[in-house]
């Protein structure tokens, strides 16, 4: 008998869901990750996990970036070498795409870079990640379907962009009510309880 179904009632997931690692996944890459959708369709979906800090800078990576002292997030382990941004700037950068309200990817590198310095775009405001997390077509309804991820539609702009990376993981989960408050607080080790 399964003690937890974590599908929500199986829920398609959609673009701007959060996908919550379930608390035993032991894929190195999404222990007790929350990742923001950007895209989900029956070719596969992406996204970028939103609380796994790297341990350089913004600054650190492009000289041009002057100020910009942010911290780069982990987005996930496909294509490492690449930079993108998630940002709440009201649709103001061009090529911004929407993936929620509010919540925008992506958009015009070098107009971000002088927005940013012109205080136009706030730090609190932008979220820089090397690599994304992503699905071929199928791949995350299979894991949906071994309980692999919990999704939560209850987005909030403020977790996203204030909530402390440590803690973001249980602060969505508690957020969800009912038996996602006690999966909350499962221990990472069952065997320390």
């Amino acid at each position: 008998m399964e003690l937890f179904n974590y599908a929500n009632d199986k829920i398609e997931p959609q673009k701007g869901d959060l996908l919550i690692s379930e608390p035993f996944l032991m894929d190195p890459n999404f222990v007790r990750t929350v990742i923001l959708l950007c895209e989900h369709n029956e070719e596969g979906s992406f996204g970028f996990v939103l609380n796994k800090p790297a341990s350089i800078k913004f600054n650190e990576l492009f000289e041009d970036a002057g100020n910009i002292a942010k911290e780069v997030f982990i987005g996930g382990p496909v294509q490492q070498n690449t930079l993108q941004f998630i940002h709440r700037n009201n649709g103001l950068l061009e090529g911004g795409i929407e993936v929620k309200e509010g919540i925008y990817w992506g958009g015009n590198f070098e107009q971000m870079l002088a927005m940013f310095e012109g205080n136009l775009i706030k730090k609190d405001e932008i979220k820089f990640f090397a690599g994304y997390s992503g699905w071929a077509a199928g791949q995350l309804k299979n894991e949906l379907e071994i309980n692999s991820w919990i999704i939560s539609r209850n987005v909030s702009i403020d977790q996203i962009f204030h909530t402390d990376t440590s803690t973001l993981w249980k602060e969505v989960l508690n957020t969800m009510g009912g038996k996602f408050k006690i999966v909350a607080n499962f221990p990472v080790d069952p065997r320390l309880n």
